[in-house]
C-alpha cells in the first residue's frame, strides 16, 4: 500500500473518531440544536449513530495501526475495509439499538435518570464489532426466518384445505 494511501486512511480514521466524540459533545450541549433545530426530533439516534461511529473508528483505528507497525498493509482490498466499515458499522449501530427497543429480542434497557447509556453502550459496542454483530445478526435471521420443507408442506396442505372448505378456492374457472 503506497504511503499516501495510509496517511489518507489514518488521517479519515482519526476525524471519523474525534470528530464523532466532538458531535457527541455539541448534541449534549445544545450547540447543534441551537444551529439546526430539526436535530432535536432525531437527535437520541445521533447519539447512537456516533457512538457506532467512535467504535467502528477505534476498532479500525486499532487495526490499521496494527497491520501498519507488522508492515502487513501490502494487500490494496484491505484499504476498503478501512474506509467502508466505520460507515456501515454506524448505521447498523442505530439498527442494533432499534431493534433491541423494539423487544424482539427480549433485552430491555433499564432507564438511568432519563439518560440513553445503555443504548448508547450497545451501539458504541456494535460499531466496535460490527462483524461480529453482523455474523450474529445473519444467525438470528436465519433463524426467525428458517423455512423447513416438512413444515411448510404441512403448512400450505392446511391452507389448501381450509380454502376448500370455505369455498375460497372455487372460481367459475376451476370447474
Amino acid at each position: 500500500m503506497k504511503r499516501w494511501l495510509k496517511a489518507v486512511i489514518l488521517t479519515y480514521l482519526s476525524l471519523l473518531f474525534f470528530g464523532s466524540f466532538l458531535a457527541v459533545g455539541m448534541l449534549g450541549t445544545g450547540a447543534l440544536e441551537n444551529f439546526l433545530p430539526f436535530i432535536t426530533d432525531i437527535k437520541i439516534f445521533l447519539y447512537y449513530f456516533f457512538a457506532g461511529a467512535i467504535g467502528g473508528s477505534l476498532r479500525h483505528l486499532y487495526m490499521f495501526c496494527t497491520h501498519y507497525m507488522e508492515d502487513e498493509l501490502h494487500d490494496y482490498r484491505k484499504w476498503i475495509m478501512y474506509i467502508f466499515y466505520p460507515i456501515f458499522a454506524t448505521g447498523t449501530s442505530v439498527v442494533a439499538v432499534t431493534i433491541i427497543q423494539s423487544g424482539i429480542l427480549l433485552i430491555q434497557f433499564t432507564d438511568y435518570q432519563d439518560t440513553p447509556y445503555a443504548p448508547i453502550s450497545i451501539a458504541f459496542f456494535v460499531g466496535f464489532g460490527f462483524n461480529r454483530f453482523v455474523n450474529k445478526l445473519n444467525i438470528v435471521s436465519k433463524d426467525m426466518f428458517q423455512t423447513n420443507n416438512k413444515k411448510m408442506d404441512t403448512v400450505e396442505k392446511a391452507i389448501d384445505e381450509v380454502e376448500e372448505s370455505s369455498g375460497l378456492n372455487s372460481s367459475p374457472h376451476n370447474k
